[in-house]
């Protein structure tokens, strides 16, 4: 019956959008990065590192060796924590934490936050002998022939609590539950392959509310414990998918990738967290192997990427990671965020997130949502083009010659930012200053793609007017009509719209346009917009006299159109 009840819970939690790894960032860094990139570029949630105490030392996996679950880290306080996940919550970004709760800490000593813990005695805060399984340690030939073993006995020598008892269920449930109070929106579940999916269920029964869960199997097939044991509970990460679009980027044809995903044995598409790699696979660990791109392939990498971005299977897992050479050595305590500046982005931090063609094509994965692929191309090698049925058109190009193609891309004609190459936000602009559309007539249109690079179109990021460069062309206008509904707030605080362009603020909430409660608790409002614009906006409330007071954004990514094509849009709180 457990498991019946989280088979109807995963059967609606189908997730939109496109989440990121920043891996062993602190809070203070995460709250930062929500608020000025990964809400205005439109990711949907932010999976950050086990926030309960562990073990003392540098390496970055001390993080998942637990000692108890007080809210002390390396990433942070628990008031710092909190803090992030409020923050980031009002700039409309969930928070999902990886959650480690099949094990405990090897060894002895004291925690992060001072607890003591002994594994030889089984000690720790709240545990006790009774609570952890016989010990017996996995051997490498358990993952082919004993699910047994796989589940009940010792990861690395790490003592494996009996999550079948009661008392573990319910203590685990507890830190879930307490996370979850404070806002936490999801949980990866950490060596979900290492527990019995019965013992998984009793754990989630526990939990209040119906928190996102996605969990950890690896599972390159020929195993004892298969993917398709645990998707009835949540989404389950599709190393499968990793481990070959490596091979194919690496080593094969990019023209074998039109039929990507269940076709080639992986969970079904609602099923599957996607990623190019992880924090274990880019190191060599968790199924890690040669095929495995990480930021170290450069545009490899990029275009791996750009491809998973597009491509329509999954719930998409961008990695950000930090720069490594030693697989076990942390951050060092580094920071991103200095005085104001993500400085230690791209000194410490590779910060995949940041990287134009991925940071663009979070908007693309919004704006295609839902629709299938269409108008597939290739050269029968290793240049590609597909569509997303009318909303987007991508061209990936992983050969040593431009592509010089007109291709048909099935979506309405007009001028649009090649967002590769430019922010739309920025008038389509590159670095240099230089702006990059591509114009579709008759649903065809010509593109010149360099050598290991990519295009991608899509209809949130596009203009008609002369200029094409976000400001309206002719300097025109045209008034635009929006509807924020659900919008119910307290005595001095209003509904406001906050978008990309100048008119509506340019993401600053002290500088949104209120709208009227004539239709309590709909908001609506007339707003003078450049014409010929795309536009990307939320609903937004605060505080009317002080603009960083009650601050409370709409959730999910962010709203698209363009202002010579839609004169009426509306959202949702």
């Amino acid at each position: 019956m457990i498991l019946a009840t989280w088979l109807g819970l995963a059967s609606v939690q189908a997730q939109a959008g496109v989440f990121v790894h920043l891996f062993e960032w602190k809070w203070t860094d995460v709250a930062q990065e929500c608020e000025q990139f990964l809400g205005p570029k439109g990711y949907s949630a932010v999976q950050v590192s086990p926030p309960n105490e562990h073990i003392q030392g540098s390496q970055w996996w001390t993080r998942y060796q637990p000692v108890s679950y007080q809210l002390e880290s390396r990433g942070g306080t628990a008031a710092e924590f909190q803090d992030m996940v409020s923050r980031c919550k009002a700039a409309g970004v969930d928070v999902y934490v990886d959650a480690v709760i099949n094990h405990t800490a090897a060894g002895s000593g004291t925690g992060w936050a001072g607890s003591s813990y002994d594994s030889t005695n089984l000690s720790y805060p709240a545990y006790s002998a009774n609570d952890f399984h016989s010990a017996c340690d996995i051997q490498s030939s358990d993952y082919s022939s004993d699910a047994w073993r796989v589940q009940n006995c010792r990861l690395v020598g790490l003592p494996d609590l009996n999550t079948g008892s009661s008392y573990v269920q319910q203590t685990l449930a507890n830190y879930l539950n307490g996370l979850t109070a404070m806002g936490v929106a999801g949980f990866r579940i950490d060596a979900a392959k290492h527990m019995a999916p019965s013992d998984l269920a009793g754990i989630y029964s526990r939990l209040n509310g119906s928190p996102f869960i996605f969990q950890e199997v690896i599972d390159l097939g020929g195993e004892a414990v298969s993917a398709n044991d645990y998707t009835g509970m949540g989404k389950v990460t599709e190393f499968r998918y990793s481990a070959n679009l490596g091979n194919v980027f690496r080593y094969q044809k990019l023209s074998y990738l039109n039929n990507f995903g269940s076709a080639w044995g992986f969970v079904g598409d609602q099923s599957a967290i996607v990623f190019t790699d992880n924090h274990d696979n880019q190191r060599g660990h968790g199924a890690g192997g040669s095929d495995v791109l990480t930021y170290k392939d450069g545009n490899l990498y990029t275009l791996a990427n750009v491809f998973m971005l597009a491509y329509p299977y999954g719930y998409p897992k961008v990695m950000s990671s930090f720069y490594f050479t030693d697989t076990d050595a942390g951050p060092n305590g580094a920071t991103v965020w200095n005085n104001g500046s993500p400085s230690g982005c791209y000194s410490t931090f590779a910060c995949e997130h940041r990287w134009r063609p991925i940071a663009n094509m979070v908007a693309f994965r919004n704006a295609t949502d839902g629709s299938p692929m269409s108008n597939w191309w290739d050269n029968g090698n290793n240049q590609v083009a597909f569509g997303r049925s009318g909303k987007g058109f991508v061209v990936i190009n992983r050969e040593a010659a431009a592509l010089n193609q007109s291709f048909s891309t099935g979506m309405a004609d007009g001028s649009y930012c090649n967002v590769i190459d430019g922010d739309p936000e920025n008038g389509c602009k590159d670095d240099s200053g230089n702006s990059h559309y591509v114009t579709v007539s008759a649903g065809q249109a010509s593109f010149n793609v360099p050598a290991m690079s990519a295009a991608a179109i899509y209809l949130g990021a596009s203009c008609s007017g002369s200029n094409c460069g976000g400001s309206g062309g002719s300097g025109s206008t045209v008034a635009v009509n929006f509807t924020c509904n659900n919008g119910t707030t307290y005595q001095g605080q209003s509904v406001y719209v906050v978008g990309d362009i100048a008119a509506l603020g340019a993401w600053d909430p002290a500088a949104a346009v209120k709208l009227s409660p004539s239709s309590y608790p709909t908001w609506t409002g007339s707003i003078s917009l450049p014409a010929d614009t795309a536009v990307q906006w939320k609903c937004l409330k605060r505080d009317e006299s002080d603009p960083s007071a009650g601050i409370e954004w709409q959730g999910g990514s962010n709203n698209s159109f363009n202002s010579g094509q839609t004169q009426a849009v509306s959202a949702s709180f």
